[in-house]
């Protein structure tokens, strides 16, 4: 029997991902505009129900993070609203919500990887709407599993990786931020760890343990200039001229929105209760590096 996925968004790096990786005996339905529209919360439900899914998972958000300090509503109404909408859409078809979230949900003060239950505190605004998102999902639905991810990269969208490779292009040495620490996390093993968490959730529904709050990220941690750094090594080894890291602090590197200096996320706890560890950081983002310089020569 084929579980359907019904999916909000088309274009984020996640979505795109899953449509990439989808397995067998799993269809995923797409959602975008001008059926869905995050941004007017009230398209969402009657979206959701068409689809008739058997998961729904909220991969769509507001994710311009230094844009949201001066959009605040648009970003609620995106990440905080339409979550809740589309969990409620899940309360009412009797099936189980996956949400998306985020390690900008902390304020990034503690000394250690982040657990699920230590204290939320966003220091943005797009993780105050994020955390909206996590709370009107909770409120709605107790059949939810939320998903804390975070440093995602992929071979699709706007992210780090593309960044760093299209300055390695014409730049020597490029300044990275060195005093902020997390895990870079692939698309693609997001992707993956959603449908074996989607499987979980609908083939073991009497397990409460497949539910509530979990972390998902790689395994491994680093700061922003060790990924620079394994980006142009990578470079380097498929032919690239070398490029230098200049290891720069956070106050060097001004934005709009505050970001956390601890962005870690303690996984353990998916991995006890649905079987999911993402592999090692440098791996994935090896073969993503790997994967981008290709289609940029297949371009050429």
């Amino acid at each position: 029997m084929t579980l359907r996925i019904a999916v909000t968004g088309w274009t984020g790096q996640v979505v795109c991902a899953m449509l990439e990786r989808v397995p067998v005996g799993v269809e995923v339905i797409a959602i975008r505009r001008p059926e869905l529209d995050l941004s007017v919360p009230r398209t969402v439900a009657p979206a959701l129900r068409a689809a008739r899914p058997d998961v729904i998972v909220n991969a769509a958000a507001y994710t311009a993070v230094d844009q949201a300090e001066s959009e605040p509503e648009l970003a609620m109404r995106v990440n905080g609203e339409a979550a809740g909408e589309a969990a409620r859409a899940a309360a009412a078809l009797g099936i189980p919500m996956i949400q998306i979230s985020t390690d900008y949900v902390f304020d990034g003060g503690l000394d250690r990887p982040y657990r699920e239950d230590d204290a939320t505190g966003p220091i943005s605004a797009y993780g105050a709407s994020k955390f909206a998102g996590e709370q009107a999902v909770a409120a709605a639905t107790g059949n939810h599993a939320i998903l804390r991810t975070a440093w995602i990269y992929s071979p699709f969208g706007k992210n780090f990786v593309k960044t760093m490779l299209r300055l390695a292009e014409t730049r020597d040495e490029v300044g990275v931020v060195a005093d902020q620490a997390g895990c870079p996390t692939n698309a693609l093993d997001i992707a993956d760890a959603i449908f074996a968490v989607a499987r979980n959730l609908t083939g073991r529904a009497e397990d409460a343990s497949l539910r509530g709050v979990f972390h998902m990220s790689a395994t491994g941690d680093a700061v922003w200039a060790d990924v620079a750094e394994a980006i142009f090594a990578e470079r380097e080894r498929q032919g690239g001229k070398p490029v230098r890291v200049k290891r720069i602090a956070t106050a060097d590197y001004p934005t709009p929105a505050r970001r956390p200096a601890n962005s870690r996320l303690d996984c353990g706890k998916l991995a006890r209760a649905h079987g999911v560890r993402l592999p090692e950081w440098q791996g994935s983002l090896q073969a993503c590096v790997a994967r981008l310089l290709r289609d940029q020569g297949k371009d050429q």
